[in-house]
This record gives C-alpha cells, sequence and structure tokens, in this order.
C-alpha cells in the first residue's frame, strides 16, 4: 500500500511537472516526493499509535526538505508538492487524490468542528497556489 501509493506520487510529477524527464530523476531529485515518502512512512506510525516515532519522522523530513506534514494529515494518493519549500500541512487536514500544492501553501491549524469535519479539506483534483493559506474550510 505505501509503496503504491509512493510510485503513484511519482507518477504525478511525471504528468504534471514538464521539467521531470523520468521516475529516477523525480524519487532521487524532488523534495515534495521526499516529504511524501517519509509522510507515508511516519503516517502508519500514527496510525498504530506510535506517535512519537511519527512525530520524530516528520521533524526528520521537515529538516531535510523545508516542507512540514504532520503524520496525522490524511493525504490522497498522486499529489504534487511542486517548489514546496515552506509547505505546511496540519494535523487535521485531509488532502484528495491527484491535487497539486505549490511553495508556501499552509492548510490546517484548526480544530475539528462539532461534526467531527476536519478544517482543512483539499478535494479531489485540486489545485492550492503559492503562498495560499486554508486554517478553515474549503
Amino acid at each position: 500500500m505505501i509503496f503504491r501509493d509512493i510510485w503513484l506520487d511519482i507518477k504525478a510529477v511525471q504528468e504534471r511537472d514538464p521539467a521531470a524527464r523520468s521516475a529516477l530523476e523525480v524519487f532521487l531529485l524532488y523534495q515534495g516526493v521526499h516529504a511524501l515518502i517519509w509522510h507515508r512512512f511516519a503516517h502508519w506510525f500514527y496510525k498504530h499509535h506510535m506517535l512519537f516515532i511519527a512525530r520524530l519522522i516528520s521533524q526528520i523530513a521537515r529538516f531535510f526538505t523545508l516542507i512540514e506534514i504532520h503524520p496525522g494529515a490524511q493525504l490522497g494518493r498522486g499529489i504534487l508538492i511542486d517548489h514546496g519549500c515552506g509547505v505546511v500541512i496540519g494535523e487535521t487536514t485531509i488532502v484528495g487524490d491527484n491535487c497539486t500544492i505549490y511553495q508556501g501553501v499552509t492548510l490546517g491549524g484548526g480544530r475539528r468542528n462539532p461534526e467531527g469535519q476536519a478544517p482543512s479539506h483539499l478535494g479531489q483534483q485540486r489545485h492550492r497556489g503559492s503562498r495560499s493559506q486554508d486554517p478553515g474550510f474549503l
């Protein structure tokens, strides 16, 4: 499951970024893909209630990629984080499949509403532009 999601993220970059030449290049050189790979493993630990390990992995990923994704964030498949420096995705965020997120975007940061819905929910096949912030509902 994790490896299939990683492969779909790599393919998404190849499809939507004209500068991407090969899957190997994307895997080795794209910081957005690196952040998503780290997140997929951190999220597994988070779901299995190993919260310290999950947070440790997310902090290591943030140090190396400059992209902060909370391990509790729910990310779909085929996500492209393009020029991702400064991207922050909070714990309560839900990002659908095939979404594109550009540099400096902040998603989440709020609490769930009384109905239990996440305050930041990016639907399927959406784009969030550079420096946009979404602490609430979309």
